[in-house]
């Protein structure tokens, strides 16, 4: 078959979404190439367009793509009926799976089978083999037995397909596993609307019972701090280096203190590419007066931060130049402000009369007038002055 023929036939049986697809891999192109060769005897060079044989797919991808559809075809079986179906039994045909398929491509793991994460490690080392449609159904079965340590590898390793994300999100939210909702908004390049405002709502007003699994995400801010902190007082670093971290650990002291663990989750939000001027929009319009009100005092906290140490500012250079990651993660002056004017723009006239919200205008007042001078960065900051002259 030539591969004109498999791209017809592939566009002609076209089908939906969800459903198991033929040639769920990339394929690896190299030794597919090596074997094309012209039809025609003596074809002209000058022509646009040479017929060419010998379009067949490699052993190993041949191999990838069969076993991945009879793991598919197994799982799915199983997955009808999860009362009889336990981490022990999925673990015990993924890890067999996820082997053999290292082992075809020639990729050793070189983990020992008796380590608590192996079968992490075996996702690490040889996930990217799994198809879109093979890893979505993984996906599904760990949050059906909530083995939630794959969960967690499956997204940090980019193995979530963007098809899956907005079931994952209302999943995890369903759960209260807030720290696999900041995973998500980290490590996704592409949420979209609904799942951010999923999000967003969540930590608003998370409920009582979410906050057990948000102290992981506490620790990493803490020890991100002291990590800058160290780095600020060692004196083996050049002193450009040492500049940078004293840079950095003013802002990790400014993004971490003050501030709850629900709303340390916040920063990733705000921080995310994934957000901008419309979907903020769309975002804040849905919410109700109890999640406007938590906002504003969290955007309240920066104003006054950003008043308090009008040094900081945003330090792309400390994440991979010594280790700290938290930078990237931290909330831009214009982010914070822009997203206080779209408050007001979209609920002043409801949320003045709320005596509360009264007392949280008078209490950034203030502020808002000292960082007019910021107004050049800040578009949106001129309106939202406006306002509170109004």
């Amino acid at each position: 078959m030539t591969l004109l023929e498999v791209i017809t036939k592939a566009v002609a049986n076209h089908e939906l979404p969800g459903s198991q697809l033929e040639h769920p891999i990339i394929l690896n192109p190299d030794n597919i190439f090596l074997n094309l060769k012209p039809e025609l005897e003596g074809a002209s060079a000058a022509s646009l367009v040479n017929p060419v044989s010998g379009w067949q797919i490699s052993e190993v991808d041949t191999y990838l793509i069969d076993s991945g559809k009879k793991f598919h075809a197994k799982l799915k079986r199983k997955l009808k009926d999860t009362n009889n179906f336990d981490k022990v039994e999925f673990i015990g045909i993924l890890n067999p799976y996820l082997e053999k398929i290292g082992e075809k491509v020639g990729i050793s793991t070189r983990i020992n089978r008796s380590d608590s994460g192996y079968t992490q490690g075996l996702i690490e080392k040889v996930g990217f083999l799994m198809g879109r449609d093979v890893a979505s159904l993984v996906l599904e079965a760990c949050i059906s037995l909530r083995i939630w340590e794959l969960v967690e590898t499956l997204i940090v390793h980019g193995l979530v397909d963007h098809s899956s994300y907005s079931n994952l999100v209302m999943r995890l939210a369903t759960e209260k596993r807030s720290d696999l909702l900041c995973l998500c908004v980290k490590y996704s390049p592409d949420l979209g609307s609904s799942e951010l405002l999923c999000i967003l709502k969540y930590f608003l007003c998370p409920p009582k019972d979410a906050y057990g699994s948000m102290g992981s995400v506490r620790m990493e801010w803490e020890s991100q701090a002291l990590l800058a902190i160290e780095k600020a007082s060692d004196e083996n670093l050049s002193r450009k280096k040492l500049c940078l971290a004293k840079e950095a650990s003013i802002l990790l002291m400014v993004a971490h203190d003050g501030f709850s663990v629900s709303e340390l989750c916040l920063h990733y939000l705000l921080a995310s590419s994934n957000i901008d001027e419309v979907i903020l929009s769309s975002s804040i319009s849905k919410l109700n007066g109890k999640e406007l009100m938590g906002l504003i005092r969290y955007l309240g906290k920066w104003l006054k931060k950003f008043e308090r140490f009008p040094q900081v500012g945003p330090c792309p250079e400390a994440s991979f130049g010594l280790g700290l990651k938290a930078c990237d993660w931290v909330p831009k002056l214009e982010v914070i402000v822009q997203c206080l004017g779209l408050v007001l723009d979209e609920n002043f006239s409801s949320l003045v009369l709320l005596p509360k919200f009264q007392e949280e205008l008078r209490s950034i007042e203030g502020v808002v007038s000292t960082l007019a001078s910021e107004a050049r960065y800040c578009c949106s900051l001129a309106n939202v002055v406006k306002r509170f002259g109004s």
